[in-house]
């Protein structure tokens, strides 16, 4: 398993399914919400994702259906990946806490 940090789009993808699991167009849209607009992925991009996502353990198929003649395939989060996912918030949350940590003496030292 990779310990180092997950690129944005990994996390966030990891992040959509943490809740249910869901079809690829769930996922475009979910990440385009949890990011506020500032990330969307493209199709081909989600799948490349979502294949190597599969190939590391961190997620896998939960289903298929057929919808409109089409296969829809839905993903769900591993217990593997929701621990990888659970170790790369806490990282986040330890340099974000280290950051407003600066951000205050800066202010406290009148440098803001």
């Amino acid at each position: 398993m990779n310990d180092g940090a997950l690129r944005e789009p990994t996390f966030l993808v990891l992040t959509a399914l943490a809740a249910q699991p869901q079809h690829g167009y769930g996922v475009l849209r979910d990440v385009e919400t949890i990011s506020g607009g500032q990330v969307t992925l493209r199709a081909g991009t989600l799948y490349a994702a979502l294949d190597r996502l599969s190939a590391e353990g961190w997620v896998e198929v939960d289903r298929e259906e057929v919808v409109d003649s089409r296969l829809r395939r839905y993903y769900r989060l591993t217990e593997p990946g929701a621990t990888r996912l659970a170790a790369e918030v806490q990282r986040r949350q330890r340099h974000t806490t280290a950051a407003e940590q600066r951000l205050q003496l800066r202010s406290a030292e009148g440098l803001a």
